[in-house]
């Protein structure tokens, strides 16, 4: 039997939902795209669970999403498109936190970048342990930020540090994640989720129609403009894999060599 690639673990009023795919620092497979909102929906629907705490398994968070599935498209050897998969917006997982009222808390227990970027910046607060990595790597792939970033990265850290490090792809560490806002604290590897399940419980002793009022009110206008991030994304994402930058990114990281970019 496969192990899942999710898991959603729940412990009194809390919820641990941990990405498991540890020996591949946890990437998004095609798979977990259509799980993760199902598993946020389900923590939405027990009355009994008041907050959520994502993490990963092993070493990483979410190195993003898996690059044998980005090799695949580049080379042409996907298997045929349906309707639904054409029309889909890029990113389109994240749409599941639309719908999750409850606080969710990102322990960052260490790479997360691409998409795994994304899975913390849409968390609500962000936790890291001193190991944790963050980066905007899309642009190393020959692509833009997606998810929602483009909006959810300027919101946080400020316009021009979003544009550094999407621009970039560079990648921080979690004191220097810290200095700029991207995370609230950061604590030894650890103690990491102790002090996750501490937050969150001391959340979860609230009353749970106030603090999920809270998050609809303070999140209404952003959620309003994340799915319009995500068309404007879409359009750029789909540009972008046409092009031979992108294919020439995604077959120098296969072959472990430097990308030489073109403009075409």
């Amino acid at each position: 039997m496969e192990p899942k690639e999710l898991i959603l673990e729940k412990e009194g009023p809390v919820a641990v939902l941990t990405l498991n795919r540890p020996d591949k620092m946890n990437a998004i497979s095609l798979n977990m795209r259509v799980d993760l909102p199902l598993a946020l929906q389900q923590v939405q629907e027990d009355d009994d669970l008041r907050a959520l705490i994502i993490t990963g398994a092993g070493r990483g968070f979410c190195s993003g999403a898996d690059v044998a599935v980005q090799a695949a498209r580049a080379a042409g050897e996907q298997t045929p498109e349906s309707r639904k998969t054409i029309l889909q917006l890029t990113g389109a997982l994240i749409l599941g936190f639309e719908k999750i009222n409850k606080p969710v808390i990102a322990a960052v227990n260490g790479i997360a970048a691409g998409v795994g970027l994304t899975l913390a910046l849409v968390s609500d607060i962000r936790i890291a342990s001193g190991q944790a990595r963050f980066s905007a790597i899309w642009v190393k792939r020959g692509l833009i930020a997606d998810g929602g970033a483009t909006l959810l990265l300027p919101l946080i850290v400020g316009q021009e540090k979003a544009l550094e490090l999407a621009f970039t792809g560079d990648i921080l560490d979690a004191r220097e994640a810290e200095r700029i806002g991207l995370v609230s604290k950061v604590v030894p590897p650890e103690d990491l989720m102790p002090r996750a399940q501490e937050l969150a419980q001391k959340i979860a002793a609230n009353p749970p129609l106030s603090v999920e009022l809270v998050k609809r009110v303070m999140l209404e206008k952003v959620r309003n403009q994340l799915r319009e991030a995500l068309f404007f994304e879409s359009y750029a994402q789909g540009v972008c894999r046409t092009t031979q930058d992108q294919k020439e990114a995604v077959k120098a990281f296969m072959e472990k060599r430097e990308p030489v970019f073109k403009g075409l």
